[in-house]
Formats: C-alpha cells, sequence, structure tokens
C-alpha cells in the first residue's frame, strides 16, 4: 500500500538576490504568525481544516551556512523532505529561491509542469552581473531542463530580452493586457506553482519590493488555484516584502494563499 504524502511548509528566509531592496527574508516567519494569530480560522475554501489534518505539518526554516552555495542549501534539504514523501509549501524570500527548489523536485518528478504568477517573467539571462538573481530563476530554469512546460500569467513588464528568451524557451507567457484568457490552460501531468506576490495588484498586495500596477486580483488568483486540473504537488511564494506592508493587508493575503494552496495540494 503506497504511503500518503505530507505537505509540509518550508520557510526559506533568504532574500540576499533581492535586485531592489532587501525584506523579504523577513516574511516565513511573519506568514506564519499571522496563520497561528486567530485572525482567520485553519479551514480551507476546499474543506480542508489544516488545524486537525495530519498531513499538514510545519518544516521550520532552511538552514544556511556560510560555507555553502545558497543553492546547495536549498537543494539539499528541500531533497531530504522530498525523499520522506512530503510535498512543500515553501516561503520566500526572494524568487531565487525557486531555481534550487524545483532542483530537487525535479528528481522525484520525471514529468513536471511550473505555473508560474508574476509581473516579471524571470529570465533575464544575467541582472545586474547575478545569473541567480531574482529576475533571473526561470532562465535557470529552462536551461537546466527542470520543467516540460511553463506557463506564466500576471506578465506585465516584458522587455526585448524578454521576449527573446520566451521565445528561446519556448514558454507560455501570458500578459495582463491579454487578460481574462479566452480560455484557461490544462495541464496533464503533475504541476508545481511559483507564485510571486508582486503578481497581485499593488491595491490587494502592496507589501512588495517591486509594486507593479496592473495585476491580478486576490480573487482571481485564488479561483486559479482552485481549478489547476491536475495534481498541485508543490509550491512557492515569494517576494512578500514585510518592510513594504500596509496594516499587515499583505502578509494576511499571504497566510490565506498558503492555506489555499495547501487545502489545493491536499485535495490530489
Amino acid at each position: 500500500m503506497k504511503r500518503k504524502f505530507k505537505v509540509g511548509l518550508l520557510g526559506v528566509p533568504f532574500d540576499d538576490n533581492s535586485s531592489f531592496e532587501k525584506g523579504p527574508a523577513l516574511a516565513p516567519d511573519l506568514i506564519r504568525k499571522i496563520l497561528s494569530s486567530g485572525s482567520l480560522n485553519s479551514a480551507t475554501e476546499l474543506g480542508f481544516d489544516l488545524k486537525n489534518n495530519v498531513q499538514w505539518l510545519d518544516l521550520g526554516n532552511i538552514n544556511f551556512s556560510k560555507e555553502r552555495h545558497f543553492i546547495e542549501d536549498i537543494f539539499s534539504q528541500s531533497l531530504k523532505f522530498l525523499a520522506d514523501n512530503t510535498r512543500l509549501l515553501s516561503l520566500g524570500g526572494d524568487h531565487s529561491i525557486s531555481h534550487p527548489l524545483l532542483k530537487a523536485y525535479r528528481e522525484y518528478f520525471p514529468k513536471l509542469n511550473i505555473l508560474h504568477i508574476d509581473a516579471h517573467s524571470d529570465l533575464y539571462d544575467s541582472f545586474k552581473g547575478n545569473r541567480y538573481a531574482n529576475a533571473c530563476p526561470f532562465a535557470r530554469v529552462m536551461e537546466e531542463g527542470l520543467c516540460d512546460r511553463l506557463v506564466q500569467i500576471g506578465i506585465r513588464t516584458l522587455n526585448s530580452h524578454q521576449r527573446e528568451q520566451i521565445s528561446k524557451f519556448g514558454v507560455e507567457s501570458h500578459e495582463m493586457k491579454d487578460w481574462p484568457l479566452k480560455k484557461m490552460f490544462e495541464f496533464d501531468g503533475p504541476v508545481y506553482l511559483s507564485l510571486d506576490i508582486d503578481g497581485i495588484d499593488p491595491a490587494f498586495a502592496p507589501g512588495v519590493s517591486h509594486r507593479e500596477p496592473g495585476g491580478l486580483t486576490s480573487r482571481e488568483v485564488i479561483n486559479i488555484i482552485h481549478k489547476i486540473n491536475t495534481p498541485l504537488v508543490g509550491a512557492d511564494i515569494v517576494e512578500f516584502n514585510p518592510n513594504k506592508d500596509i496594516d499587515n493587508m499583505t502578509s494576511q493575503l499571504a497566510a490565506k494563499l498558503v492555506k489555499e494552496i495547501a487545502g489545493k495540494m491536499l485535495s490530489n
């Protein structure tokens, strides 16, 4: 009999690759605080109660060493959880953490699709001389063949280099100027969700380093998550910067997204 998987909340408090302002490293512990504060209950819209669910656990935070590259720290520690049949809902941190997380995921999911919600494509070959900047993770993902399909939603900042990268890697990038989509995409295998908080309009999520007006509503993002048509096997929520938040609006939204993503992962 196949052992039932668990879903673990994993903090990745790392923002050394932030290209503009530091702060996302503070996010994991703050989101946990909101989740346990009593301001919202533990039930998800999909009918799961996280408080009493033996499949849901908190894995604590990644431990970073001064001796090793951040990629090795995230890759090796997340790989151990995956080896124990625990699927990860990771809290960043800047978006550079997605690359090593997906390196680990590829070890266990030979077929993997990525749904990427973001204002930015994060496909720069290099940004400010750093190939591992938070503007570059999906260039590394595509170069290393860490997914079979990359679908991006919420994009609204493409320049010529990014368009070239989209064409080069065969990325399905849906810009907000074309929203809503005439037909919602479907997947044919497991999905990993990478959710940059700045994909959501700053009216709903002001706590980000790069505020880009014209984004998705919080309801639209939740509905997109709920409507993923194949198993959601992993996710990360990144780029929430508590230093830029207003009246805890973004931390409350991030906590809500944790619940709804966890509920979707547990529904598989």
